[in-house]
C-alpha cells in the first residue's frame, strides 16, 4: 500500500509539472507588440501537440523532450481586444489582449518610484484620479535574484491603467507611456522591471560580460554560478567575516533594557551617524539587526516639552525610542524619519535615543543629510549627527543572494525570461549606485545597451535613458571632484550609440532628495526622444549640446548644437547664465561670466587670464545651471578638458568571493 501511495504521488507530481503552461508575462489584458512577429512559447508534456489560435491565425507546435515549445504568429496591426487560446491536453484562454507597442522600463529606484508611495510625485492625487486609460496596460516584474538565467519570471500580473491600479506603478514609466498613447493613439504596454539601489552590473548578462575584453578580470574572478552555490559561498564568507571582526559572539540577555534610559552601554561600540554602516564598522558584509543609542542633555527649560525627532532616513526598518518610550516606527529604506515627541517624555539632564535598525540586505543604518538628524524644541535644533553607540541583536544568515552581490543576477531573474517577447524599446533610469565608479560606467552602459539588443535579437532596438538629476550626494564640484558629474559624462558618451537618447534632468532634481518628485517632466522628455527618433515625429527632443571651443584672448567661445529656436537663460534674470566655470593651466576652476551670442556662449573670469578649459553643470548638485534652448529643454552638462577624473581606476568587484 505504501508503494502504491508513493507511486501515485510521483505520478501526480510529474503530471503537474508537465501541465500546459505559459510564461508569467502572458496573461489577460496584456499587450503584444504590433507589426512584429509574435512569439508564443511555454511548457507542456514531452511530445505534446500544441495549437495556438489568435485573431484568425492558427499555428501548431510540438513540445520537445524537455517539454519546451514555441511558435510564431504573423505580425498584427494595432487593435483588439482579442482572445488567445492555447490548446494541448488542456486549454488556456487569455482574454482582452491588445496589439500595440511594448516598452520595457528598467533601472533602480528613480524608475521604480511609484506615483503614490515612498516618494509621492508632484500632484499625485490628481495624477492618480485621472489615470483612466483602458488602452494602457501595466505589468510589474516581481523582484527576484538568480545565479543562472531563469526560464520564467517569479511573478507579475497585467493590469489595465485605472486610478485603482496605477498608484504602485513606476511613475516615470507611466508618464512616458501616457505621453506616447496620447500622441500615437495606439495601445501601450509597460513592463516595469526595476529594483532600487542596484548596480548596473547586476543587469548585464554573463554572455555580455564575456564579449567585453575590459571585463575579463570580472569573468575570471566571479565565474557563473547557480543560486545555491552563490548562497553557500555567501554564508561561508559571512561566517569568516564575523569571526574575524569578533562579531559572532552576540549576547542579548539584557535586550529588554537596551532602549532604557538607565541601561549601561559603556561596552557598546561606536559608529558615525548619519552614515551607512557598510562604510564603517560593522562593515559591508553585515545584514541583520543593530541597536543604536545616543545620549543627549536637556536643559531644565526644555524638560517636559513636546519636540520633533528627525533621524534622516533609515535602511531598512526601525523602531525608535526616547527614554524607553516608543516614539515611532517606519518600514522603508528611503522614507524620512520624523517623529513627534509628546510632552513629558524629555527629562532634565541625560536622555537616551535608542533605535532598533533592521537591515534586510544592501545598505544598513541611519543615512542621509546631516542636517536631517536633529531634535527640534520650540523651533531650536539640537544636532544629533556624530558618534552613536551600537550593539548587535542578530545577524541575518542564510538570506540568499542579494541584488548587488554578484554580476548578472537581476538580468538572469528579471530580464532573461522576457527576451522572446517582441518589444518596441527600453527606457532606463539608473546610475546613482554606480557614481563611485563613474569612469567605468563608460564601459558598462554601452555594454548593457548592446547586450540587451543582442539578447532580444533586435540590433536597432530603441534605448532611451535618463541622465542623473541634481542631488548633493557628497558636495562634489569641479575643484574637489564630482562622482555624479563624471557619471553624467559617461551617460552622455553612451548617448552617441545609434537609436539611443538621453533625457537631461539636472533642472528637475532636488539637492536634498535623491528621488525628485517631478517625474512628469522625466517621462515627457523620454517620450519626446521616442516620438522623434522611433516614431519619426518632428519635435525638439533634446536641449543644447556642447560641440567645440576656441580660445580668444582671455575668453573661451563655446559652440553648441541642438539649439532649437535659440539659446536662453532659464529663468531669465539679471545674473544671466549660471553654472559655467573656467580654468587655466593650474586646473583651478572659477565661476565664470557667460553670455549668449547666437549659437555660442562666451565665457570668462577675471581670475583666469589664460584660459584652457570650461566646465558646465559640473557638480553633484547642478541645479543652478540654467542654459536652455527656447524649446524649454536644458543643456547637457559637459567639460572641455580631459583632466584626470576622480573615479578613474575604480572597478566593480563581486561582493561574494567565488573561487574556481
Amino acid at each position: 500500500m505504501k508503494q502504491f501511495v508513493l507511486g501515485f504521488i510521483v505520478l501526480l507530481t510529474s503530471t503537474t509539472k508537465a501541465q500546459l503552461r505559459l510564461p508569467a508575462i502572458f496573461g489577460d489584458s496584456m499587450v503584444l507588440q504590433r507589426n512584429a512577429p509574435v512569439k508564443i512559447w511555454g511548457w507542456a508534456a514531452p511530445a505534446e501537440s500544441i495549437t495556438v489560435s489568435f485573431h484568425g491565425q492558427q499555428r501548431t507546435a510540438k513540445a520537445d523532450a524537455n517539454g519546451n515549445w514555441q511558435l510564431v504568429l504573423s505580425p498584427e496591426p494595432a487593435g483588439g481586444p482579442y482572445d488567445l487560446t492555447v490548446k494541448g491536453r488542456t486549454t488556456i484562454t487569455l482574454r482582452g489582449i491588445l496589439m500595440g507597442d511594448l516598452w520595457l522600463c528598467s533601472g533602480q529606484s528613480n524608475m521604480e518610484m511609484p506615483l503614490n508611495g515612498w516618494g509621492q510625485v508632484l500632484n499625485w492625487e490628481q495624477e492618480i484620479a485621472t489615470a483612466d486609460f483602458p488602452s494602457i496596460r501595466l505589468f510589474t516584474v516581481e523582484k527576484d535574484v538568480q545565479g543562472l538565467p531563469a526560464k520564467d519570471l517569479k511573478g507579475g500580473t497585467w493590469l489595465t491603467c485605472t486610478p485603482q491600479h496605477i498608484p504602485p506603478f513606476s511613475a516615470v514609466g507611466y508618464f512616458f507611456g501616457r505621453a506616447l498613447h496620447q500622441q500615437l493613439k495606439v495601445p501601450i504596454g509597460l513592463i516595469n522591471a526595476s529594483w532600487g539601489g542596484t548596480d548596473i552590473e547586476s543587469w548585464i548578462s554573463y554572455a555580455g560580460f564575456r564579449t567585453a575584453p575590459y571585463y575579463k578580470h570580472l569573468v575570471d574572478a566571479a565565474p557563473e554560478r547557480s543560486t545555491a552555490a552563490l548562497t553557500a559561498l555567501k554564508d561561508q564568507q559571512l561566517q569568516a567575516y564575523l569571526i574575524a571582526e569578533q562579531l559572532n559572539n552576540i549576547d542579548t540577555t539584557t535586550l529588554a533594557q537596551w532602549p532604557a534610559l538607565d541601561h549601561d552601554d559603556n561596552s557598546w561600540r561606536t559608529m558615525k551617524v548619519p552614515e551607512l554602516w557598510e562604510s564603517q564598522q560593522p562593515g559591508s558584509a553585515f545584514d541583520g539587526v543593530i541597536w543604536l543609542r545616543k545620549e543627549i542633555m536637556i536643559d531644565e527649560k526644555d524638560a517636559g516639552k513636546a519636540a520633533v525627532l528627525k533621524l534622516a532616513m533609515i535602511d531598512d526598518n526601525d523602531v525608535t525610542y526616547l527614554n524607553g518610550i516608543k516614539v515611532g516606527a517606519v518600514n522603508g529604506y528611503n522614507v524620512p524619519r520624523v517623529y513627534k515627541i509628546e510632552s513629558g517624555i524629555l527629562k532634565k539632564g541625560k536622555n537616551i535615543i535608542a533605535v532598533r535598525v533592521e537591515d534586510t540586505g544592501g545598505g544598513g543604518g541611519i543615512h542621509g543629510d546631516t542636517a536631517d538628524c536633529s531634535l527640534l524644541i520650540d523651533g531650536r535644533s539640537m544636532a544629533l549627527a556624530g558618534s552613536w553607540k551600537y550593539r548587535i541583536e542578530s545577524v541575518r544568515v542564510n538570506m540568499g543572494v542579494g541584488p548587488n552581490d554578484y554580476p548578472a543576477v537581476l538580468y538572469n531573474a528579471m530580464i532573461h525570461p522576457l527576451e522572446k517577447l517582441a518589444i518596441k524599446g527600453v527606457i532606463w533610469y539608473q546610475g546613482e549606485n554606480n557614481a563611485g565608479r563613474a569612469v567605468e560606467y563608460r564601459q558598462a552602459m554601452p555594454l548593457l545597451i548592446n547586450d540587451w539588443r543582442k539578447r532580444w535579437q533586435q540590433p536597432a532596438m530603441p534605448f532611451y535613458f535618463v541622465q542623473l538629476a541634481s542631488y548633493n550626494a557628497g558636495n562634489g564640484n569641479s575643484n574637489q571632484g564630482s562622482t555624479w558629474a563624471e557619471l553624467r559624462e559617461a551617460q552622455m558618451m553612451a548617448a552617441s550609440l545609434p537609436n539611443s537618447g538621453m533625457a537631461v534632468t539636472i533642472d528637475v532634481g532636488d539637492p536634498v532628495d535623491i528621488h525628485p518628485r517631478n517625474k512628469q517632466e522625466v517621462g515627457k522628455r523620454l517620450a519626446a526622444l521616442a516620438l522623434k527618433k522611433t516614431y519619426g515625429i518632428n519635435t525638439v527632443a533634446t536641449g543644447p549640446v556642447y560641440k567645440s571651443m576656441r580660445v580668444a584672448g582671455s575668453k573661451i567661445i563655446l559652440q553648441f548644437i541642438n539649439t532649437g529656436q535659440g539659446l536662453m537663460a532659464k529663468p531669465a534674470s539679471e545674473k544671466g547664465l549660471a553654472g559655467f566655470e573656467i580654468a587655466g593651466a593650474d586646473q583651478r576652476f572659477y565661476p565664470a561670466q557667460a553670455a549668449i551670442a547666437g549659437t555660442t556662449v562666451i565665457v570668462s573670469a577675471p581670475e583666469v587670464t589664460k584660459p584652457l578649459a570650461v566646465r558646465y553643470a559640473w557638480a553633484d548638485d547642478a541645479s543652478q545651471a540654467n542654459l536652455f534652448n527656447r524649446d524649454g529643454l536644458p543643456a547637457a552638462p559637459f567639460r572641455t578638458d580631459q583632466w584626470k577624473a576622480k573615479t578613474e581606476g575604480i572597478k566593480y568587484t563581486a561582493k561574494i568571493t567565488s573561487k574556481k
